[in-house]
């Protein structure tokens, strides 16, 4: 991953609320959190559907977008001031022309869809308690990142039971 890290020319500080991505947009960029946090989240009737959170040291990306070059229903908006590294989709098209380094981005590729299907399961999951200790188990930072309340979104319950499900 440090690879393609190391491909960005481009830091962007985004301010607390302050969106990356809008829903319509196309963004072919890749973002590698230097400090702060994103969610991705899409509007369903009005209410806000949290699909994916990133802090430090974490890949965001409108996948859809990324791989279509097509606008997407995606947000992505900053939790709290964000510091991200920029990594266009053509500076990733001329490092994969280069030997070996197909393979690193097949990796990198291959996680995202691994966490994606992560958390369809973490969503098909009937219990709250059981959602909450998925996510707990494979990702212990979050807790520590993320404000319960997008936490709770993201694991589709209310804060009190996110609230007591931290407690018992």
């Amino acid at each position: 991953m440090k690879e393609i890290i190391e491909l960005s020319d481009k830091e962007l500080t985004i301010d607390r609320n302050e969106y990356l991505k809008v829903k319509g947009s196309i963004d072919t960029n890749l973002y590698y959190i230097e400090s702060g946090s994103l969610r991705i989240f899409v509007l369903d009737d009005y209410e806000e559907q949290t699909i994916r959170l990133g802090y430090k040291e974490n890949l965001i990306v409108s996948l859809d977008s990324f791989l279509t070059r097509k606008p997407s229903d995606l947000f992505i908006q900053a939790i709290k001031k964000t510091v991200v590294k920029v990594v266009t989709k053509e500076q990733i098209d001329i490092f994969l022309e280069k030997e070996n380094n197909q393979n690193l981005w097949t990796k990198i590729l291959e996680d995202l869809v691994i966490q994606q299907m992560e958390r369809e399961i973490d969503i098909l999951t009937n219990s709250p308690k059981e959602r909450y200790e998925r996510v707990l188990k494979r990702n212990p930072q979050l807790f520590q990142e993320i404000p319960n309340r997008h936490i709770a979104n993201y694991l589709r319950m209310s804060a009190e039971t996110l609230s007591r499900l931290k407690k018992s």
